[in-house]
């Protein structure tokens, strides 16, 4: 297992009278699991920016399409105008990358993407997450681990329309089979949340290798434990393997605190 760091981040934004700083920590993981002969996992924990990216489609395909998605991405950070327009461009891009790859061959062939960025542009900042597919982000705000994200997802859909229940859909035969992804078509538009940063926040973004193996009670558990996201990444990681790791791994864990006398969008 390679060894996890966590990196750290201060930012101010605002003036002396309306305005404060916002410490992040975060660390990430990826693993390709006990069955998986490769990771088609990818992620980006580059700040503002932190995503993680699930590929599918035949053996190299789902690599293909999760790196390409990342890198265009990690070009839009590079950049400096990391905003939804922006991050639409270069998912627009990475869907020609995808398409145009000489190892590509599956029709089928894509990414899910889900992730967090800090929109700096608004004031005070708030955080968006943004998803397409069943990758999540998770928000444990006042000791509540909430899933900020909704899966595109068979299932989902089936729990949403009633017709199926939560614990139901925990092994349906249809859990793998996703709505919408970065690659078989060319309109894959992120779904958008966007929240007030506060003090004590954690993010986790995963792939459904750790939420197969992990309940959302599991993962709270884990936060509660280590209070280093390096310490939690690889905690949780640990447990998923142990559980059966059936698919690949990745997590990023996201840690915001704010510094004395910031000001938030509640404020």
């Amino acid at each position: 297992m390679s060894e996890v760091s966590t990196q750290r981040r201060s930012v101010t934004f605002g003036d002396r009278a309306h305005g404060g700083t916002i410490d992040l920590a975060w660390a990430g993981v990826t693993h390709k699991g006990r069955r998986r002969d490769i990771n088609q996992d990818a992620m980006l924990t580059a700040f503002p920016l932190f995503v993680v990216a699930d590929g599918m489609g035949g053996h190299l395909g789902g690599e293909i399409a999760s790196a390409s998605t990342v890198d265009r991405l990690r070009g839009v950070v590079d950049a400096g105008r990391v905003n939804a327009k922006a991050i639409e461009k270069g998912l627009a891009r990475a869907v020609k990358d995808i398409a145009g790859h000489p190892d590509t061959t599956d029709d089928g062939t894509g990414t899910t993407l889900t992730g967090v960025f800090l929109d700096e542009a608004h004031t005070p900042p708030q955080w968006v997450t943004l998803n397409i597919g069943d990758s999540r982000v998770y928000l444990l705000r006042d000791e509540s681990l909430v899933q900020i994200t909704t899966d595109h997802s068979v299932v989902q859909e089936l729990v949403a329309a009633g017709r199926l229940s939560p614990e139901e859909a925990e092994n349906h035969p249809y859990g793998n089979v996703i709505t919408r992804a970065v690659g078989p078509s060319e309109g894959a538009t992120p779904d958008y949340v966007r929240l007030d940063v506060a003090d004590g926040d954690r993010f986790v973004i995963c792939s459904d290798g750790l939420t197969k193996e992990l309940t959302d009670y599991g993962i709270q558990h884990f936060l509660g434990e280590q209070a280093d996201p390096a310490d939690a990444v690889n905690a949780m990681l640990e447990a998923a393997l142990e559980n059966g790791g059936r698919d690949n791994i990745t997590i990023v864990v996201l840690n915001v605190a704010l510094g004395t006398g910031s000001s938030t969008a509640e404020d």
